[in-house]
């Protein structure tokens, strides 16, 4: 049976509201589902594409994350403060950079002093999987960005029309119409927790984030001093999945695609001539440590070599990655 936290609002008519369309919340979701095992409702491609873009052992590194018994992601570890903070390079750039003893402290704090065993592996390394907890959001979101870019009508859409409930006092009917699983009824919302408890708004000020992950998108934070916030699927979600669809649909006519995958195409086209690494990463839009993670793939398989040349690193296709390329070019 489906168990709920309960928000008590109180008078909506005195409720200040906000929207914010911060990418971070996002980027969690999209998480929790393609790699925690916590429905999200993403759509299967998306599910795929991101599964494939995060390096080797993500679920391993997430699991203390999201084991049903002790679900929890400490608040150095959550991408979403500052909540009105929406540049998210700003926000990885600061999460990768938390201190080991930060986290610790966090642990202790959340979990009474008695830390689940799941959390042991971070306890004894714990600078090892804040490094491989950022790369794996920073891969996330690198796959998932041009969705987002895609979104901004959506988002800029939905900004405008809780304006217009809030000042029409119409607020009741956006609070009804959040989703599937959030629940509104008299002055309380109700949204799915596995540990539920019940909160009072109290004057801390209401803030919506429009979610563009999934139609089963669920993520809060009632525990904030300056406000409580809440995570919804973005009205008008499907039409970018219809747009994705049509993107799939060319990438099965592109052979090359299909069998190396998008991004590792994109290298070995480029690679018709010798590039730095850092060129690589400019031309294909993604991190230096992306493009070398994606080489050094392609390298193991004998499709490319690199070489040190001063400060730069040289990527080049070998014969094999060439033939490889002329074979599935159309």
């Amino acid at each position: 049976m489906a168990r709920f936290s309960e928000l008590c609002l109180g008078p909506l008519e005195s409720v200040p509201v906000s929207v914010v369309a911060q990418p971070g919340v996002t980027l969690m979701s999209l998480v929790a589902d393609a790699l925690g095992g916590r429905s999200q409702g993403v759509h299967p491609a998306w599910r795929r594409a991101l599964s494939s873009a995060v390096p080797d052992g993500a679920e391993t590194v997430l699991r203390p994350l999201f084991t049903p018994e002790y679900s929890m992601v400490p608040d150095c570890l959550t991408p979403t403060a500052p909540l009105w903070e929406t540049d998210l390079s700003v926000q990885l750039d600061r999460l990768a950079e938390v201190a080991p003893h930060v986290l610790l402290r966090e642990l202790e704090t959340d979990f009474g002093g008695t830390v689940p065993r799941q959390w042991q592996s971070v306890i004894d390394r714990p600078k090892a999987f804040i490094h491989a907890y950022a790369a794996i959001l920073r891969a996330v979101w690198e796959a998932f960005g041009p969705v987002w870019a895609r979104a901004g009508s959506l988002l800029a859409r939905e900004t405008e029309r809780v304006g217009v409930a809030v000042v029409s006092n119409a607020l009741p009917l956006v609070l009804a119409g959040l989703g599937p699983k959030i629940r509104f009824a008299g002055q309380t919302l109700y949204v799915p927790d596995p540990h539920p408890e019940t909160f009072e708004r109290g004057a801390r000020r209401v803030v919506l984030v429009p979610i563009v992950s999934g139609n089963g998108a669920s993520v809060f934070s009632f525990d904030r001093s300056d406000a409580v916030w809440f995570g919804y699927p973005v009205p008008g979600l499907n039409t970018l999945w219809t747009t994705e669809r049509a993107e799939e649909a060319a990438t099965e006519r592109d052979p090359l695609k299909l069998v190396v995958g998008t991004l590792r195409a994109g290298i070995l086209r480029e690679l018709a001539r010798p590039c730095t690494m850092g060129s690589l990463a400019a031309t294909l839009n993604c991190t230096p440590a992306t493009v070398t993670y994606h080489c050094g793939q392609l390298e193991a398989a004998g499709l490319l070599t690199r070489e040190r040349r001063g400060q730069h690193v040289v990527a080049r296709r070998t014969e094999t990655g060439a033939a490889l390329v002329s074979l599935l070019t159309r």
